[in-house]
């Protein structure tokens, strides 16, 4: 008998046909003997909603707040009612739901009054998306027959207090998964859990951060020991691009945890970045697969690559983001300078995506979104003020549009020639590279362009994975 984390996805619980193909997944899963657990995103779209209440609360725009909130009502009631019969089981599950946002207009009246909402109350509202989700998908399943229970993830992930963006507290966590939450799965129950939230130790509800519900599924996975963890999403799988940009893109049999790791990290939007985290050391393989094409066998993620017939697996982008440039001569064999300007950047919290130095020391490139780039650059320069005043440094440039282009694939390691070969074909394109680099794992390279060539960049490096 094996244990299977699934984790679905907000399109994927998005409509009463999602969910019916939740249902229908999850009866196939424990019919063929499986022991089986659920963690589930907020309804497509509602996540989007629950902010907008904030932001117009913090507006003390009542009627707005209140308007956004009967249409999330109705969404659900709706869902409820084409999902199950009249009955004690529909009637609890508009209850409880119905309760929930009773719960979000309260508290918007109370930011209506202050005209603010802390980290803390803002955690507390979006968490409801989930929260609705996992009982009506509970419901779901107990309408068609399976033991199905919904659990708030706030009851076993404990995480520290930095709201918006929480770290689990990991041996507390496992604690609580393995002595609550494993001996109810092994009972037969199908526990359908809340991603994306967590609680701090003393009961204050925090999310991890924007997709964090992947990153929920993988502790969960890990944590009860499952043999898989599948990630149910609207896509057959991990690609070789994004199809928008190369109608050629195919699914991808089969990647290493590193190569999905990095193809996370930049801009692949199958998997959250941190999803792998948990699973690693248990080496618990990750399933990516379709809600709506459940045949497909998706893509398979374990700790061993395999070998491809062509080096290159993938190529990533990412867009909305711009270069700082640092240089001068002053910088030449003067220690720390690197450590100041990252140690500025995080200051005015801007996240290093690729980073650059020219061998004289004379020049330092840092990519950084687009949202956080002059703060960065005023950070930087304000570290910096002297050095600028004595003219030891020239300054901070700011460059926008520019994008990330990344090709991905662990059989690069080790193997002469790749980057010959990804050169020749930008240049045969006449792409101009602002910047390039690769990390110590040498399963990706790396290149800074100008957002007007990224397409034709992404189609170019495509065809050397083909």
């Amino acid at each position: 008998m094996a244990t299977i984390t699934m984790k679905f996805g907000g399109t994927s619980v998005g409509s009463v046909e999602a969910i019916t193909n939740v249902v229908a997944i999850t009866k196939r899963e424990v019919a063929a003997g499986h022991q089986v657990a659920l963690v589930v995103s907020a309804m497509s779209r509602i996540t989007d909603g629950l902010l907008n209440i904030i932001q117009m609360a913090e507006n003390r725009d009542k009627w707005g707040y209140l308007s956004e909130v009967q249409k999330m009502r109705e969404r659900h009631e709706e869902a409820i009612n084409a999902l199950m019969a009249p009955g004690k089981n529909r009637d609890n599950t508009a209850l409880a739901i119905n309760k929930l946002l009773d719960e979000a207009v309260e508290v918007c009246h109370a930011i209506n009054i202050l005209s603010e909402a802390s980290p803390r109350i803002r955690d507390a509202i979006v968490s409801y998306g989930e929260r609705m989700s996992a009982r009506l998908v509970a419901a779901a399943l107990s309408e068609n027959g399976l033991n199905s229970r919904a659990y708030d993830a706030t009851q076993f992930i404990v995480t520290d207090d930095r709201f918006g963006s929480a770290a689990p507290m990991w041996a507390e966590t496992e604690r609580r998964i393995r002595d609550h939450l494993l001996p109810q799965i092994q009972e037969g129950v199908v526990p359908v859990l809340t991603g994306f939230i967590g609680a701090t130790k003393d009961g204050a509800v925090t999310t991890l951060g924007r997709g964090g519900s992947d990153f929920s599924g993988a502790i969960f996975a890990a944590y009860t020991r499952s043999d898989e963890l599948v990630i149910w999403t609207d896509v057959d799988g991990v690609m070789t691009t994004d199809p928008r940009i190369d109608r050629r893109a195919k699914v991808i049999d089969r990647v290493s945890y590193t190569e999905v790791g990095e193809l996370a990290y930049y801009g692949a939007k199958v998997l959250h970045p941190k999803t792998v985290q948990p699973v690693l050391d248990l080496e618990v393989p990750i399933r990516v697969r379709n809600t709506f094409n459940y045949d497909h066998p998706g893509t398979l993620i374990t700790a061993q690559s395999e070998a491809a017939s062509t080096v290159i697996k993938a190529v990533t982008a990412v867009r909305n983001v711009s270069l700082l440039t640092v240089s001068g001569r002053g910088m030449i064999g003067v220690p720390g300078v690197a450590g100041r300007v990252f140690t500025a950047a995080a200051r005015a919290k801007a996240n290093v995506l690729m980073f650059s130095q020219s061998s004289s020391e004379q020049a330092m490139c840092l990519i950084v979104s687009d949202d956080m780039a002059q703060a960065a650059k005023e950070g930087i320069e304000d570290e910096l003020k002297e050095e600028i005043a004595r003219r030891n440094v020239e300054g901070v440039a700011l460059q926008p549009n520019i994008a990330i282009v990344t090709v991905v694939g662990s059989g690069m390691r080790g193997t002469p020639g790749v980057a010959g070969r990804v050169f020749s074909a930008m240049g045969a394109k006449a792409i101009n590279v602002l910047m390039i680099a690769q990390g110590s794992s040498e399963c990706s390279i790396s290149f800074a362009v100008d957002a007007s060539e990224l397409k034709d960049a992404v189609y170019t490096l495509h065809e050397l994975a083909l």
